[in-house]
């Protein structure tokens, strides 16, 4: 079995200028590149799970999507630090795009693309982390049996109360100190 940290995208992997789903949206944190291939130097798979409610929303399509995260990878390819697999929910349940207007067991909270994950790349959970700036990430990853839990970003003082066993971390980059 491997073992694999998860990444939320949006306040973890890039800026978050709120629903990024385009190229010309999308910047990297500092110290994402070292960050990454860091972790893949320890052994560790790099998996990305993101909820992609802007697609539901009308505000950017599944194909800019899909056009960002190659982008996004042919990036971070040069760094050693591409994803092994990337997971995206692009269902809303108050969609306005009906296609996407559903409940689903992919959209964080719900652990879905977790285990899908796991099941396709054989994931050890016992010796994987999740690294999410939200409660809904580190939630979804504990539904699926994930244990070590990571809070970055802006939103930690409130993102704490809702999961407490998290450890908190300033940045991505910070969280290496942890493995």
């Amino acid at each position: 079995m491997k073992k694999a940290v998860f990444f939320d995208r949006d306040g973890v992997i890039n800026v978050d200028h709120g629903y990024v789903g385009r190229i010309s949206d999308f910047e990297f944190l500092d110290g994402v590149f070292m960050t990454l291939s860091a972790f893949r130097r320890l052994g560790y798979l790099l998996i990305l799970t993101t909820n992609q409610s802007g697609i539901a929303r009308g505000f950017y399509s599944e194909e800019d999507f899909l056009k960002l995260s190659e982008y996004m990878q042919s990036v971070l390819k040069e760094y050693d630090a591409a994803f092994d697999g990337i997971y995206y929910c692009p269902h809303h349940p108050n969609a306005q795009v009906l296609q996407y207007k559903k409940e689903c067991n992919c959209r964080k909270p719900k652990p879905g693309m977790f285990l899908d994950a796991v099941a396709k790349f054989n994931i050890d959970v016992n010796q994987s982390a999740m690294i999410g700036d939200h409660a809904g990430d580190l939630i979804a990853a504990k539904a699926a049996g994930i244990s070590r839990l990571f809070l970055v970003g802006n939103h930690i003082q409130t993102e704490k109360i809702k999961v407490p066993e998290c450890i908190c971390c300033s940045s991505v980059s910070e969280c290496l100190k942890y493995f």
